[in-house]
């Protein structure tokens, strides 16, 4: 297997690579294109399962294309993810010819029902078929699958996602609605996103239509506050977005019910999260990521090899999480965000928990550098999956700061910058990925980086 969900298959004539295996399948595959010594087919049928191979605890496993490793032993899939993720990193390792601590894999602290967060499509599984709410089917674009059994959420989820389609599934079949087509650009009904806070189950519901029908949501708005739910519902709102984009846009939010935000708490610290705030989709696990990059400061720390005087930049930095954690351990945080909304909910955050020494600003970390007149002792970045623009790499490396810990959601990513950064006098001295997305390909990886 390679990064991140490519099966490969060794013959004579070259490597083989198809998407939607696992390893020690025996399967059926159909070559679609030949490049030298390497091919891309497609699955056709699973003629052998693996030896360890585990009945899936979800009904829509293999339909669904949101989890891939659900057939396999959860501890076989943090070993296939850590070796992954070596793989990866091994071109850097070899680079150097300091010593690299590699610590393995952390696991998440839930394995099921953990995200935070969901964003259900509406459409059909079928041309013509019933109205379904759920995720995209499994190498499709347009077919939508109705995940009312989906695992790595928790049953207020599924009570949500299923009043829901009860409410407007008589509505489609009198023709009364419709759902969003990608290909015609008509339709009402686009997306249903539900968000709860695992610390308090609070809960926001909210529905994302076109402008291109009207509709009384009274309805919709008391269906779902009769349900009996774990949680509770604190604000039931309804977003417009035209947009092309298969996306959640906002273009316009009422509120329905209740308001348009609760608050989460992590590692003690309160953060007030909006239906379109960037945060960590499985709470409990960004605790041990946070964790672990306290950590590795901490131990610069105790080795005095840093002060608690210094400055630290935390760019790429969301709604500044990151920063609020280390705030107690330097005299200053400065966030850089380019999302002008997650900046103003950190800039919210920070006055919540009483921290004055945090500075966000909203901007491209490319040019926001060149107007930041302090100088830093400590980097985190923490970028987007492409990884950081070279041209901001190199402002970044530029600073010359003894220390720089990269968190990064893409290893292909991360392994491309540190070719960079070791160019330029950076070695790696401790690595540990993180399983933040169980049942998914997904990875994290964080890596201490020192100047030599």
């Amino acid at each position: 297997m390679e990064f991140p969900n490519k099966g490969i298959i060794e013959t004579s004539e070259g490597k083989v690579v198809v998407k939607g295996v696992l390893p020690d399948q025996k399967v059926s595959v159909q070559i679609q294109k030949v490049r030298k010594d390497r091919a891309e087919g497609r699955l056709l049928e699973v003629l052998e399962e693996s030896p360890d191979y585990t009945e899936s605890p979800c009904i829509h496993f293999g339909k669904c294309g949101g989890c891939s490793y659900l057939t396999m032993p959860y501890v076989k899939q943090l070993g296939l993810k850590e070796q992954q993720v070596r793989s990866i990193l091994k071109p850097a390792i070899e680079r150097q010819s300091s010593k690299v601590t590699w610590e393995g894999i952390k696991t998440s602290p839930v394995k099921f029902a953990y995200r935070n967060k969901m964003e259900f499509s509406f459409g059909d599984e079928i041309v013509g078929g019933p109205l379904c709410l759920g995720m995209h089917k499994k190498g499709s674009f347009y077919d939508i699958v109705t995940v009312s059994g989906c695992r790595i959420v928790d049953d207020d989820y599924k009570a949500i996602l299923s009043a829901t389609l009860d409410y407007f599934t008589p509505m489609y079949e009198r023709k009364e609605i419709s759902f969003y087509h990608r290909m015609k650009q008509e339709g009402y009904l686009r997306h249903l996103l539900v968000r709860r806070a695992v610390k308090t189950g609070d809960i926001l519901v909210d529905l994302i239509t076109t402008t291109k029908e009207e509709h009384d949501l009274e309805g919709f708005k008391d269906a779902l506050l009769n349900l009996s739910l774990s949680g509770r519902i604190v604000g039931i709102l309804h977003t417009k977005n035209d947009s092309l984009a298969d996306a959640v846009i906002d273009e316009g939010t009422e509120i329905l019910f209740g308001q348009d935000y609760f608050y989460e708490y992590l590692l003690g610290l309160k953060f007030k999260i909006s239906p379109f705030s960037f945060f960590q989709t499985n709470s409990l696990s960004a605790e041990v990521l946070y964790k672990t990059v306290r950590g590795y400061i901490k131990s610069l720390y105790d080795q005095g090899k840093i002060g608690n005087d210094g400055v630290i930049f935390d760019l790429y930095s969301g709604t500044g999480t990151i920063a609020q954690l280390l705030a107690p351990v330097a005299n200053k945080v400065i966030g850089v965000e380019i999302v002008e909304e997650a900046v103003e909910a950190a800039k919210e955050n920070a006055k919540l928990n009483h921290l004055d020494n945090c500075h966000f600003i909203a901007g491209d970390v490319l040019k926001v550098l060149d107007e930041i007149e302090e100088k830093p002792d400590l980097i985190i970045l923490d970028p987007p999956r492409d990884g950081i623009n070279p041209k901001a790499l190199t402002k970044i490396i530029g600073y010359g700061v003894p220390y720089i810990i990269y968190v990064s959601c893409k290893p292909t990513s991360l392994a491309r910058d540190l070719e960079i950064l070791q160019e330029n006098g950076y070695v790696m001295t401790r690595a540990v990925a993180h399983d933040q997305f169980p049942w998914t390909s997904h990875v994290e990886t964080v890596c201490l980086l020192t100047k030599i």
